[in-house]
């Protein structure tokens, strides 16, 4: 994964904690971040303009863009090049699954009104938004992007099993957990789960993704029930 950005130390610490740290000691994942700004031409390392047509706030022009991921397909492998942007398709674990069979991605972070409309219309192969709500920079949705990418690689999780049950996989959310102790200040633990029978903590289970799902997200109800039915 190829990470483009005016602010790649932002990457630094998130990217090297924890699960995806580990992937990328083990070998499994290559994540390199690198600054728009080495693909400019002027002394001043300049990425941004006023907009055509007037308005506020500027615009990142195309020729670092088309520099940087250019120069970085002629490296190595093409590369699926995505634009973070609240405009893109949404982030969901479908598009999330899909996103792992790409042996690369470069990813672009645009900052300030936006970049240029011609990187959309010429150079990326795919606009992604993590929700339809606006913040400053691709930076903290590239970060969710990668990190739900990584995790469904084989051997990144200790157990794969896990990932089976999660939320959003299977098209439900998923149900609720407990430890120990098995009673915490009166609240206690469903028998069920106690009873060390794996065929009733199963069907248990099953029935709370359904019942929180209903409760939590209908329109994710709806469409698990539709998918259920046409098959």
């Amino acid at each position: 994964i190829d990470i483009i950005s005016i602010f790649p130390e932002i990457f630094r610490d998130p990217l090297g904690a924890s699960i995806l740290g580990r992937a990328q000691q083990s070998g499994i994942v290559t994540i390199d971040c690198h600054d728009l700004r080495n693909w400019t031409d002027d002394r001043h390392r300049t990425v941004d303009g006023p907009p055509y047509g007037g308005g506020p706030g500027m615009v990142m022009r195309p020729e670092p863009w088309f520099r940087a991921v250019e120069s970085l397909r002629a490296s190595g492998q093409p590369g699926h090049a995505i634009l973070l942007t609240p405009q893109g398709r949404r982030l969901t674990q479908e598009l999330v699954s899909e996103l792992t069979g790409f042996d690369r991605l470069i990813l672009l972070c645009g900052r300030y009104e936006g970049v240029d409309e011609r990187v959309r219309e010429h150079l990326v192969d795919m606009e992604v938004s993590i929700g339809d709500y606006v913040v400053s920079g691709g930076e903290i949705p590239a970060m969710v992007v990668v990190e739900a990418i990584v995790r469904l690689l084989p051997g990144v999780l200790g157990s794969e099993a896990s990932l089976l049950d999660e939320s959003h996989q299977q098209g439900l959310l998923e149900y609720p957990h407990y430890t120990r102790p098995a009673n915490f200040r009166g609240w206690q633990v469903p028998d069920v789960l106690l009873s060390g029978n794996h065929s009733d903590v199963k069907r248990w289970r099953s029935s709370k993704r359904e019942i929180r799902t209903a409760d939590r997200r209908p329109d994710l109800i709806q469409a698990y029930e539709d998918e259920t039915l046409n098959s």
